[in-house]
């Protein structure tokens, strides 16, 4: 009996341990929110300079004289278009043509006309009349082209004919009359050989001129 109060009293002595909330498990961080990164933009391709301006070549020495020979007989009344390897143009004025291609005859050897043409150039209300020139006497020259060129008025073209300084152009410029329209002033025989004598419509070879029905 003594032992049973004996138990009981230590029982009563021993501490009880206090109830107290529990601990709350320690909180793990979370991982910092990321933000998607932006994919970086394409570097600007870097500028590239404007390609040098085109130069013309240094025109050949033998054509380049001839035109300077021209140049400095003529002066302002004539104009260089262009100096290439055995060709070269000349422009001048109809009221100078005759004067230019005889001195072309007979001072510097172009003693020919191989052909006369015609350009019809409408947006510039022109018609320009090319002679090609030629050499049978001058060896240095038997390759060489001068291109001797004048413009009339489109509405009313005419040109002194060449047919006194090269008689060769008499069918090229009549030609020329019929299918560009151009009176050489001076032809012997300005008349039609290849349309038909009732043609009616306007000279064929103009930049307007459009086949009927079509």
């Amino acid at each position: 009996m003594s032992s049973d109060k004996e138990e009981q009293k230590m029982k009563a002595a021993k501490p009880t341990k206090a109830a107290g909330p529990e601990k709350a498990a320690p909180e793990v961080a979370k991982p910092a929110e990321t933000k998607p990164v932006p994919a970086p933009k394409p570097a600007a391709p870097p500028a590239t300079a404007a390609p040098p301006a085109k130069q013309e070549p240094e025109p050949p020495a033998f054509e380049k004289g001839l035109a300077q020979e021209l140049v400095a007989k003529f002066g302002d009344a004539v104009k260089i278009l262009y100096i290439r390897p055995i060709r070269i143009k000349v422009e001048t004025g109809p009221s100078s043509i005759v004067e230019v291609a005889t001195y072309l005859r007979d001072s510097m050897g172009f003693d020919h006309a191989e052909s006369a043409s015609g350009t019809d150039y409408p947006k510039e209300n022109q018609i320009e009349v090319n002679y090609h020139l030629g050499s049978y006497t001058r060896d240095d020259l038997l390759a060489n082209i001068i291109v001797l060129t004048t413009k009339a008025n489109r509405d009313d073209p005419r040109v002194p004919s060449l047919i006194r300084v090269y008689p060769s152009v008499e069918y090229h410029e009549r030609e020329t009359y019929e299918m560009l329209g151009v009176y050489f002033e001076g032809h012997p025989r300005m008349e039609r050989f290849l349309l038909p004598e009732d043609w009616a419509d306007i000279p064929p070879l103009r930049k307007d001129f459009r086949i009927k029905g079509r």
